[in-house]
């Protein structure tokens, strides 16, 4: 009788083991947890402007003018326990949606989409952010994201500068069908 308890206490002890273990696999590893910049209503409305590389534009506009206010916002009222960290994380943000900005404009001029009306948007933008963001007293909690997100900036603002020439060179080259600029200025939306 013994020699059966014992198989039956290895057997359970076993199978305990095997699913802590599924458990464990199971969980997600510290990098692979979604610390997205954006939240999922964001996230849709960039879904639902992909086809609109204008709108698309100002939407990214939008996003960072918002995490731009909550800077400020932070620094406008009297300090509160925490600042810099939300600062840091805000930065973060910020950074992370100005990478995806310019990936979306290296890819519409690969693609030679029309977003000439949205680029004067975005560098007046550019300026108003670099600014913005310099003006937060130093910190060493934060100072490394701010000089990331200030290069981030300027990569957008290099970028939409060149795309301002290359779009003007390649749309004079290259008029669009009047038809075309008709049917894209009733697409529905």
């Amino acid at each position: 009788m013994s020699c059966s308890l014992r198989f039956s206490v290895t057997k359970y002890s076993s199978c305990r083991f095997f699913a802590f273990l599924l458990l464990l696999l199971a969980l997600p590893l510290p990098a692979q947890r979604s610390d997205s910049a954006l939240s999922d209503k964001e996230v849709e409305q960039l879904r639902e402007s992909a086809y609109y590389p204008n709108d698309r534009i100002l939407l990214f506009i939008k996003l960072l003018d918002a995490r731009d206010k909550s800077i400020h916002d932070l620094f406008a009222h009297p300090r509160k326990p925490g600042r810099e960290e939300d600062t840091h994380d805000l930065l973060e943000q910020f950074t992370s949606i100005a990478d995806e900005l310019n990936d979306n404009l290296d890819d519409y001029r690969f693609h030679h989409r029309d977003i000439r009306k949205s680029l004067p948007r975005l560098l007046n933008a550019a300026e108003r952010w670099t600014s913005d963001i310099k003006s937060p007293a130093e910190n060493n909690s934060y100072g490394v994201s701010r000089k990331l997100a200030l290069e981030a900036i300027r990569d957008i603002r290099e970028e939409a500068t060149r795309l301002i020439g290359d779009q003007n060179a390649w749309f004079a080259a290259h008029p669009p069908p009047k038809d075309a600029v008709k049917d894209a200025a009733e697409a529905p939306r």
